[in-house]
């Protein structure tokens, strides 16, 4: 387990040690004299009863969390960030290490895991942090941070993020490691991906209401299952709004990159609006992860993908045969009380099959410097995995 740390220890401590004045010294430890820390626990509950398996899941976790910043010192920070996931009573659940198989799954596996540990150094134009990091970009349908499970998913890289001007920014990020969200031990799932990522993304800002992403993201690991993930896309995304109606449409492409015992081509397709009617607030949606002739179809492997596709985490990797996800939703609040509801229907990219529907409904009501939430997300199936339903209970709360 030490392994998974030794990059970024050493990466920070190479870009900590410059040469300084007794003035700078002083101000340094001025910067450590005023960081800041912040400790939060998350205590949740899942259900889970899926079709075929032979028991429901049942899983109470808690997850502690430390994480301190340092204030300025001549433009540099410095964070860190730890946590724990703890079981709660008897393990009925298969959380990928723990051996319980006859449970369907809850990925939150036990263990303490080293978050982040960064330098940055943050100018007028320029952000550079290096270090184990987030990287999360724009809504994280192709790189982010998978915050819904126990342990996050970071990065070890080095990132800069360049202001051009009002209208431009760039933001490059080289990763030579993905630290996953199975815990620092790993199980049927490695903890860490190896290998080379560049995450490149810019945004152009012409006029207002109208904004341009683009993106390339070139993936290639060289361990574990994230050999097949080895990917190259390119693509792009545009948001607009027309009065209170808000829009968006991203495209891209993908191929095999790397070491990939894959050969495709395939595309991505996105289109979404969304707007106020009354107290409530709907939206709408269409969304197509192609197949190229049923042998591979287009996949994220590093987005958040409990974002996307149904709560019940049915489509984490993309059927060979792609996928298509018509979907609306509504969302309101009663009081403090924030409610949403979700329904999508999925079916394939090629050869007619109807995957299912799903129904997904949450309610969140803050408390204090907490909140909590209740969750469920229903899936019914036609001619794809089993009918599943999973309920979630989670408190936050934070010191």
């Amino acid at each position: 387990m030490f392994g998974r740390y030794a990059t970024t220890v050493s990466l920070i401590g190479a870009v900590s040690f410059i040469p300084i004045t007794d003035a700078q010294a002083n101000s340094f430890s001025d910067a450590v004299a005023d960081g800041k820390a912040k400790l939060s626990f998350r205590l949740r509950h899942e259900f889970v009863d899926q079709v075929g398996a032979s028991n429901d899941a049942n899983a109470l976790t808690l997850r502690p969390r430390f994480t301190w910043t340092s204030g300025d010192h001549a433009n540099w920070t410095y964070g860190l960030e730890v946590d724990y996931v703890a079981p709660i009573g008897s393990e009925r659940y298969n959380s990928t290490t723990n051996g319980e198989t006859a449970f369907p799954v809850v990925a939150d596996p036990q263990g303490f895991d080293l978050n982040q540990a960064y330098a940055r150094y943050q100018g007028d134009k320029l952000t550079f942090t290096a270090g184990r990091q987030r990287v999360l970009h724009a809504d994280q349908r192709f790189v982010g941070g998978v915050g819904w499970r126990q342990n996050e998913q970071t990065y070890d890289a080095v990132r800069g993020q360049y202001a051009a001007s009002q209208k431009l920014s760039i933001d490059y990020s080289y990763a030579w490691n993905v630290n996953r969200i199975f815990g620092p031990d790993g199980g049927v799932q490695p903890s860490d991906w190896h290998g080379h990522a560049h995450l490149i993304t810019a945004k152009y800002v012409p006029a207002e209401n109208h904004t341009f992403d683009a993106f390339s993201y070139l993936l290639e690991f060289d361990n574990g299952n994230g050999v097949p993930n080895s990917t190259a896309t390119y693509g792009g995304t545009y948001r607009t709004s027309v009065g209170d109606v808000a829009l968006h449409a991203t495209a891209a492409v993908q191929t095999d990159y790397g070491e990939s015992p894959l050969d495709y081509e395939a595309p991505f397709f996105a289109l979404g609006a969304s707007a106020p009617i009354g107290k409530v607030k709907v939206n709408a949606g269409y969304e197509l992860l192609a197949s190229d002739d049923g042998q591979a179809a287009f996949r994220t492997p590093l987005a958040t993908l409990h974002k996307f596709q149904g709560w019940a985490d049915k489509f984490l990797a993309t059927p060979s045969n792609g996928i298509e996800d018509l979907y609306v939703g509504a969302s309101t609040k009663v009081g403090k009380l924030n409610l949403a509801a979700t329904y999508h229907d999925f079916s394939s990219d090629q050869g007619g099959v109807d995957f299912g529907s799903e129904i997904d409904v949450v309610g969140t009501l803050p408390i204090g410097k907490g909140s909590a939430q209740l969750k469920l997300a229903h899936f019914l199936a036609d001619d794809f995995a089993t009918d599943t339903t999973k309920v979630w209970l989670t408190f936050n709360y934070t010191l």
